[in-house]
C-alpha cells in the first residue's frame, strides 16, 4: 500500500508536467472556446426565462463547460466555489452539506427539472444525509442553477435559505455520445483512491418526431485514512460505491405538445469505521437503492405555456450503523415513497403582465421497521399564482403559495421583487418574501420513536409542532457589459420556531423527549458576485460574502457558520487545444460544537488552492489534470479534534472522449 501512495502521485505529476510541455506545440485547433458569453439563461426564480441581470433574485450559474474543467463527483463539489454557498463538513468521515447564506442545511431545497428531490424521512440520524448529492449522475448534467433567498412562494417548504436546481440535457435530433473516466490520489494518509466512469449518448430515434438519451455513472471511492484523525484506526472519509443510470424519451407530438417520460435509478454504498466518543469504533454500513420515473406533458398554444407532470420516487435505505443496530437487534430497513402531480400553466394577459399559476398535490409514505410499528403516510397539497408586471423600465414580481399539510395545518407564503432598470447596463434589485420548513415526519407524528441516550431513552414527534419560518429580504444592484458582471447584495433573513431535539444535561435525564419549537435566529449579510473577461484568452471569476448569524436567544454566533467566505477563478486560454485555471478559495473562521465539552469553539480561517489544465488532443479526445489543495493545507486542532479533516494535497487526471 505504500509503494502504491508514493508511486502514483508521481504518475500524475509527470502527466501534469506533460500538459503544461504540451502549450509550447503548435494546437490542433479543435478545443471549445473558454471564454463565453456572459449573459446565460435562467428559469428557476419565477419558471419562466430570463437573463442573470434581469431575474428577479440572485442567481448563480454552472455551466456545463465549467464543470468540466475540474473534478467534480457529486453535487457538492459541483457548488464548492459558488456565491453564498458553504460546503460544511457533517460527519466525523467525510459527508458534506450545503449551506447558502449561512443559514443551516435543512434550508436548501434540492431540485433536478424544477422537480425536489427527498430522502430526508427515510434518513433522519446524526450521521447526516448527503445521499441526495449524489443522487443524478454529473454526466447528464446541462447546468445547475443557484437562487439565495427563500423561494417558498413557487417551491413550498424547505425553501428558507434557497434552491438549487439541476437542470439536465434534453435530447436532440444529432447524435452525441461521449465517456470519460477520472482517477484521483491523496498523496498523504491511506487509500482514499476515487475511480469515475460515466458514458452518454442521445439522439434521435425517429427523426423530429422521438429523441432520446441515456446515460450510465459509476464511482468508487475507497476509505481514506489520515494522520490528522485522533484515532488512527477510524476513517477521515468513508468508503463510497456508487452506480447511476438515466434515460429520457421525448415525444414531439406535434409543434406544439412534447411527451417526455424519464426513469433514474442510483445505487449508493457506504462504510465508515468512526469514534464513538473514543468509547467504541463502530462500522456504520448504509446501503441506498432510489428509483424515480416521470412523465411530462408539455405544450406552447400560442400565447399561453402548459405542464402537467407526475413524479414517482421510491427510497429503500438498509441503514447498519452499528450502535443502533445492536441495540435494536435488528438492522434498520426504511422504505420511502413520494407522488406527485402537478399541473402549471404561463401565459401573457395584455403586454404588461406574465402570469404564472399551478397546482400540487405530494403523497410521501414511510416505513421504518426499527423506529415505526406500522406505516406512515402523509398528504399535501398547494396553490400558487405569479405575476411578472412590466411598468417600462420597472418589472414587478408578485408571488404567493399556499400549502395544506395533514402534519400541522396550512401556511402562506408571499413574495414581491423588483427590478428597475436604472441603465441598459446596470440593474437595481430588490425584495422581501416569506418561507418556511415544514416538520419531519419524525419530528412531528407521536408514533415514530427514536432510539437516544446509547439506547436509554427514546426522542418522539409531537403533533403540536409548528413549521420554522422565516422572513428574508434583500437589495443591491447587478451590472453586465459585453465583458464584466457584477453583483453586490445585502440580505436580511430572520428565523423562527426554530425545532431542536430535548437533550440529557445535569439534573435532567427523562426516558421520553420530543422536540419543541424555541429558537429564532438571525443571518444578515453582503454578497458580491464578479466575472471578467480580460480578453478572449483569459477571465476571472471572484466573488465573497459577509454573514452575520446568531441565535437570537442568546445573541450567540451560529455554529458552522464561517463569517467570511470568498473564491477566485483564473482561466487561461493559452491556445485553441490548452487550458489552465486556478481556483482558491477562503473559509473564515467560524464557531464548531464541541460535543465533549457540549460547547462552541472557535475553529481558525483556512485557504484552499487548487491547479488544473486541459489539453484537446483532437476533436474526440481530451484529457485533463491537476492538483487538489495544492499548499496540503490542514485545518486546526478545534475542527480535528471532532475528526472533521480537510484532504490533504491530492493528484487528478481524466480523460474525455466524445463521438
Amino acid at each position: 500500500m505504500l509503494n502504491k501512495t508514493i508511486f502514483m502521485p508521481k504518475a500524475l505529476s509527470t502527466t501534469i508536467c506533460g500538459l503544461l510541455g504540451l502549450s509550447l506545440f503548435s494546437s490542433y485547433g479543435y478545443a471549445q472556446e473558454v471564454v463565453e458569453k456572459l449573459a446565460t439563461i435562467t428559469v428557476t426564480a419565477t419558471q419562466t426565462e430570463h437573463d442573470q441581470k434581469s431575474a428577479p433574485a440572485s442567481i448563480s450559474i454552472i455551466t456545463q463547460e465549467e464543470l468540466a474543467k475540474r473534478p467534480v463527483y457529486d453535487l457538492a463539489d459541483a457548488l464548492q466555489q459558488s456565491a453564498g454557498i458553504h460546503i460544511n463538513s457533517s460527519s466525523a468521515y467525510g459527508r458534506k452539506e450545503i449551506k447558502i447564506r449561512g443559514l443551516d442545511a435543512d434550508y436548501t431545497l434540492i431540485l433536478v427539472n424544477g422537480r425536489r428531490i427527498n430522502s430526508r424521512d427515510a434518513l433522519t440520524s446524526n450521521y447526516s444525509n448527503d445521499f441526495d448529492l449524489s443522487s443524478i449522475p454529473l454526466a447528464a448534467v446541462e447546468r445547475i442553477e443557484v437562487v439565495r433567498g427563500p423561494m417558498s412562494s413557487l417551491y413550498g417548504a424547505d425553501a428558507l435559505g434557497g434552491v438549487v436546481n439541476i437542470i439536465l440535457k434534453e435530447p436532440s435530433d444529432q447524435l452525441e455520445a461521449t465517456a470519460k473516466y477520472s482517477y484521483e490520489l491523496p498523496t498523504e494518509g491511506d487509500d482514499g483512491a476515487v475511480h469515475k466512469a460515466s458514458a452518454y449518448i442521445g439522439g434521435s430515434l425517429i427523426e423530429n418526431k422521438l429523441l432520446a438519451n441515456f446515460v450510465l455513472e459509476g464511482i468508487n471511492q475507497q476509505a481514506w485514512r489520515s494522520e490528522q484523525s485522533i484515532y488512527k484506526n477510524t476513517d477521515a472519509a468513508e468508503e463510497r460505491k456508487g452506480f447511476s443510470l438515466l434515460s429520457n424519451l421525448s415525444w414531439r407530438i406535434n409543434e406544439q405538445q412534447t411527451l417526455d417520460v424519464d426513469l433514474t435509478h442510483r445505487s449508493d454504498e457506504r462504510q465508515a469505521q468512526w469514534s464513538n466518543y473514543g468509547l467504541s469504533f463502530p462500522t456504520n454500513i448504509q446501503e441506498m437503492d432510489r428509483t424515480s420515473v416521470g412523465l411530462t406533458h408539455s405544450a406552447n398554444w400560442d400565447a399561453v405555456n402548459s405542464r402537467l407532470r407526475y413524479y414517482y420516487e421510491h427510497v429503500d435505505l438498509m441503514d447498519n450503523s452499528e450502535i443502533i443496530t445492536n441495540l435494536y437487534k435488528k438492522t434498520g430497513d426504511i422504505q420511502q415513497t413520494n407522488h406527485t402531480i402537478d399541473a402549471q400553466v404561463s401565459g401573457r394577459i395584455g403586454e404588461q403582465h406574465l402570469l404564472t399559476g399551478g397546482a400540487e398535490f405530494r403523497k410521501t409514505e414511510l416505513s421504518h421497521n426499527q423506529n415505526l410499528k406500522g406505516a406512515i403516510s402523509l398528504n399535501q397539497t398547494a396553490l400558487y399564482l405569479q405575476d411578472e408586471w412590466q411598468l417600462d423600465r420597472l418589472a414587478l414580481t408578485l408571488a404567493g403559495r399556499y400549502d395544506d399539510y395533514e402534519s400541522f395545518g396550512n401556511e402562506f407564503s408571499p413574495r414581491f421583487y423588483s427590478v428597475y432598470q436604472l441603465t441598459d447596463q446596470f440593474n437595481l434589485k430588490g425584495g422581501i418574501g416569506k418561507s418556511f420548513k415544514a416538520p419531519s415526519i419524525s419530528q412531528s407524528d407521536p408514533t415514530y420513536a427514536v432510539l437516544a441516550c446509547r439506547g436509554l431513552c427514546r426522542v418522539v414527534g409531537n403533533p403540536d409542532l409548528e413549521p420554522e419560518t422565516a422572513t428574508s429580504y434583500e437589495f443591491g444592484g447587478v451590472y453586465e457589459n459585453e465583458r464584466f458582471y457584477a453583483s453586490l447584495m445585502y440580505f436580511n433573513n430572520d428565523i423562527k420556531n426554530m425545532i431542536v431535539s430535548d437533550s440529557w444535561r445535569a439534573g435532567y435525564r427523562p426516558t421520553v423527549m420530543t422536540y419543541t419549537n424555541v429558537h429564532s435566529a438571525s443571518v444578515k449579510g453582503i454578497e458580491l458576485e464578479s466575472q471578467y473577461e480580460l480578453n478572449d484568452a483569459i477571465a476571472m471569476k471572484l466573488n465573497y460574502t459577509y454573514s452575520d448569524g446568531k441565535n437570537k436567544d442568546n445573541n450567540q454566533v451560529l455554529d458552522y457558520s464561517p463569517r467570511h467566505t470568498g473564491n477566485m477563478n483564473w482561466d487561461w486560454h493559452i491556445n485553441d487545444a490548452f487550458g489552465l485555471n486556478l481556483n482558491y478559495q477562503y473559509i473564515g473562521s467560524q464557531m464548531l460544537y464541541i460535543p465533549a465539552t457540549s460547547k462552541s469553539k472557535k475553529s481558525d480561517a483556512y485557504h484552499v488552492v487548487g491547479v488544473n489544465g486541459q489539453y484537446q488532443f483532437n476533436p474526440s479526445f481530451s484529457i485533463q489534470a491537476g492538483l487538489k489543495n495544492l499548499t496540503n493545507t490542514k485545518r486546526d486542532e478545534v475542527a480535528r479534534s471532532i475528526d472533521h479533516i480537510l484532504m490533504g494535497r491530492t493528484a487528478f487526471v481524466g480523460f474525455n472522449f466524445k463521438y
